[in-house]
């Protein structure tokens, strides 16, 4: 990637310890090179007092499947979707995002299938060996332990591509997310329009795939991201036993526990508490589980996803100080840039200082809404 020179001047710079007003800060070579307030050592672009922030760090983000299944039963050609989805982080002010992709045949064929899988991951290889993507682009597992093939579509992915990040999901009715049938029974039909006959029949099937797959499953994903050097993360976490068996495993990221119990133990275990930024936005999960203003009140936030909605990463990190008034902005915007970094084992950006990737962006508060103004990676504008 090119890179170029660059002073921001006149800028909100948001460090992770305080905010500077009236201070610059200059990239050269891809990386920060100097940090200062007052007047800068030469003339650069002024930014008007706008925010100048690190990029953020996507861990989670369902959103390249709206771009490539934009229709039930539609897809979209592959690297369109990709560019699209790729266009959407950035602007978002997203510079490193791990490409979430459903492993493991979906229960009820409404997500990724097997196809769509190789589909989009040759997309985003051929879009990365070409120079065309804007956000580093990094991969996410998220691994169906219930579904029969998914060691063997594990497996066949790491064979042709990295992976760097795997999570161990269980959308099983009665488990976790849809610990009660009933809550998961009218989800499915309002999405489906499937009967309830249907549904039943569904539950059932469900209910014996977990029975078959799920504990062998999840030890052998366990030992396979071991193998692999991949961040371990759980997802759905409800209760005690859930994070005593993450422990266990080894896991890095607890995501989106359900209730107060899971996250709190999460927490106590040093696992990494992360919520969804669109639950901070919307003030509650859409599901009726744990919010995260909660959690964040509790001091146990400690990483916010864009989930389905790329734009909420920052709108919540910006709205957290608002909200609880024992968060300082630097804290809340750590929550989507420093301390994802760090979950990652990612220790070359995050933050504002010296020797850090020049991952920057500016941002300008309209009526209290972040607005993503332009955004660098590696000191080369990329939106």
């Amino acid at each position: 990637m090119t890179t170029e020179s660059l002073v921001l001047e006149n800028a909100t710079l948001v460090l992770p310890d305080r905010v500077v007003t009236g201070g610059w800060i200059a990239v050269a070579d891809g990386v920060i090179a100097e940090i200062g307030e007052g007047r800068a050592p030469e003339h650069g672009l002024d930014v008007g007092g706008d925010y100048v922030i690190p990029g953020l760090i996507e861990l989670h983000t369902d959103h390249i499947e709206s771009h490539f299944i934009p229709r039930p039963h539609v897809r979209w050609h592959a690297l369109s979707a990709v560019m699209a989805y790729d266009a959407q982080i950035a602007s978002a002010g997203i510079t490193t995002v791990f490409d979430s992709l459903r492993v493991g045949s979906d229960f009820d064929l409404q997500a990724l299938d097997n196809d769509d899988l190789w589909q989009l991951s040759a997309a985003l290889a051929e879009a990365k060996e070409t120079g065309h993507l804007r956000a580093e682009h990094r991969t996410h597992l998220r691994c169906e332990i219930s579904s029969s093939d998914v060691l063997e579509q594990a497996e066949g992915f790491v064979a042709r591509y990295p992976v760097h990040m795997m999570s161990l999901m269980d959308h099983t009715p009665g488990q976790r997310q849809f610990r009660d049938i009933s809550i998961w029974k009218l989800y499915y039909m309002g999405k489906t329009d499937a009967s309830d006959e249907d549904a039943s029949k569904l539950i059932n099937w469900r209910l014996d795939l977990h029975e078959r797959n799920a504990d062998r499953h999840r030890k052998a994903l366990v030992a396979f991201a071991r193998q692999h050097g991949a961040v371990l993360a759980s997802h759905d976490d409800g209760t005690r036993e859930h994070v005593e068996q993450a422990v266990a495993d080894g896991v890095a990221v607890a995501e989106f526990p359900t209730t107060l119990e899971a996250a709190q133990a999460s927490h106590a275990a040093g696992i990494q508490v992360m919520m969804g930024g669109p639950n901070v936005v919307r003030g509650g999960s859409h599901s009726g589980n744990i919010a995260a203003e909660t959690l964040a009140r509790e001091g146990i936030l400690d990483l916010l996803s864009s989930d389905y909605v790329p734009a909420s990463m920052l709108m919540a990190a910006f709205d957290l100080p608002r909200r609880v008034d024992t968060i300082t902005l630097p804290e809340a915007l750590a929550t989507v840039t420093a301390n994802p970094a760090r979950a990652a084992g990612l220790d070359d950006r995050g933050v504002l200082a010296a020797g850090q990737r020049a991952d920057i962006v500016r941002v300008h508060l309209s009526g209290g809404v972040p607005v993503v103004r332009q955004v660098w990676r590696e000191g080369r504008r990329v939106a």
